[in-house]
């Protein structure tokens, strides 16, 4: 009778595991809308639906000339997840945001908030996605074997500010059309990584880039960056709105935390040349005029309004120092090549001004660069130099003629007519 009954307890253990093992694959099978139906909606949208479908988790692009085709940045991420909620995909979203979470609660060193640059793509609760070590659970991290120990680059693992402050802004965005319980976790997640971020106040004004280097040896970075503050304008405004009727003090503090830093964006702008410098040197204070990228300039006019002044004297700088033939580069440099994703950040711009004839010109280039899947690359050719280095190291940053889902995500808001940095009220 004993042996009957731990037979029939083993069968109904496989039929369970059957049944559920059945249910999820139905339940893959049976997303709506699914990747084809988003397309229909814009096609990048779509190209990153079918993206999440495939890896259940964190996405990727697959660079052309590079082995870290696993790499999942987090900032490529947060755009997505945010495109995603636009186009009515909040089960492809809302797969992302999980993955965030799990990353957050799982890091092998840190508990306060903070999240990594990249992430393994895929689902990082699979075995491929974590690891168990003295029965501790932590997600595991981009890296690769060499000479028979395992090797992680510096940056991968480091923590930027402006990273954050994307991902604040996806999670308030996915916690909108969220059910209850996952509203709350979402929102939870995005208070943790701003809490972070207050931690990087800087007494002179904005907040600092963030931690740089492997955990044991990891450094705060001591420069600060206008384009990772203009992030944080709209990402501590989005969040204090988030929470205003649950927590009114805390609401107030993000509220603050946001003016101070709309303060320091304000003061790394030139009144004669018309344009928003990228920040300051590691001490924190001396303006960094070397390079003048595109997104200081382009994201400025999308988180600000009445504060910007004119916004047709930044456009037309950006014209008339930034423009390579239909596009335009990284920066006022030596214009060697078109960066996508600037490029559909300008045709976001325009919209947002209502240069509808200028916008209609850019979305044609971008047309021209536009795969079958509905993806766009990095660049309009490789080595489009940015005139810094990788943080963490010296090799020149650049981007190539590669699928960039960063770049993607950027042509679909522009398809979508879509500003991610608009914010809902304002300060008090």
């Amino acid at each position: 009778m004993g042996k009957l009954l731990k037979l029939a307890k083993a069968i109904l253990c496989i039929l369970t595991a059957f049944v559920l093992i059945l249910t999820g694959c139905n339940s893959e099978r049976n997303i709506k809308p699914d990747a084809k139906e988003i397309a229909k909606i814009s096609a990048a949208a779509g190209f990153l639906a079918d993206k999440v479908e495939e890896s259940n988790g964190f996405i990727a692009s697959i660079p052309k000339k590079s082995k870290n085709s696993d790499d999942a940045y987090l900032y490529d991420n947060a755009l997505a997840i945010i495109v995603l909620s636009y186009a009515g995909a909040d089960w492809h979203a809302q797969k992302i945001a999980d993955a965030i979470l799990f990353a957050q609660e799982h890091d092998r060193t840190f508990q306060d908030g903070r999240l990594r640059n990249a992430y393994i793509s895929g689902d990082p609760k699979s075995d491929s996605g974590r690891s168990i070590t003295a029965g501790k659970v932590t997600i595991r991290l981009p890296g690769f074997w060499q000479d028979g120990s395992w090797q992680e680059d510096s940056y991968t693992v480091s923590t930027s500010t402006g990273n954050i402050a994307w991902t604040v802004l996806a999670l308030c965005t996915v916690a909108e059309n969220a059910d209850a319980e996952h509203r709350e976790e979402y929102l939870e997640a995005a208070i943790r990584a701003a809490d972070f971020v207050l931690t990087l106040k800087s007494d002179s004004g904005g907040f600092t880039a963030g931690y740089e280097g492997w955990d044991d040896t990891q450094k705060i970075v001591t420069y600060k960056s206008t384009e990772h503050n203009i992030g944080l304008i709209s990402a501590f405004s989005v969040i204090a709105d988030a929470i205003a009727e649950k927590d009114p003090d805390k609401s107030a503090e993000y509220r603050k935390a946001s003016d101070y830093a709309k303060t320091f964006v304000l003061s790394m702008y030139d009144d004669e040349l018309h344009c928003f410098y990228t920040g300051t040197l590691d001490d924190g204070k001396t303006i960094s005029k070397g390079v003048i990228p595109l997104d200081t300039n382009t994201l400025a006019i999308l988180a600000l309004d009445e504060e910007l002044g004119d916004a047709h004297q930044i456009i037309s700088f950006i014209e008339n120092r930034i423009a390579v033939g239909e596009g335009f580069d990284f920066s006022a440099g030596d214009l060697d090549g078109v960066w996508n994703e600037g490029t559909a950040q300008m045709a976001v711009c325009y919209n947002k001004l209502g240069h509808s004839e200028k916008y209609d010109s850019i979305m044609k280039y971008l047309e021209t660069q536009t795969e079958k899947d509905g993806s766009i690359p990095a660049a309009d050719r490789d080595g489009v130099s940015t005139g810094f280095v990788i943080a963490g190291s010296e090799t020149l940053w650049e981007f190539n003629n590669s699928q960039s889902v960063a770049a993607t995500s950027w042509l679909a808001f522009a398809q979508m007519k879509r500003n991610p940095l608009e914010q809902n009220s304002e300060s008090e």
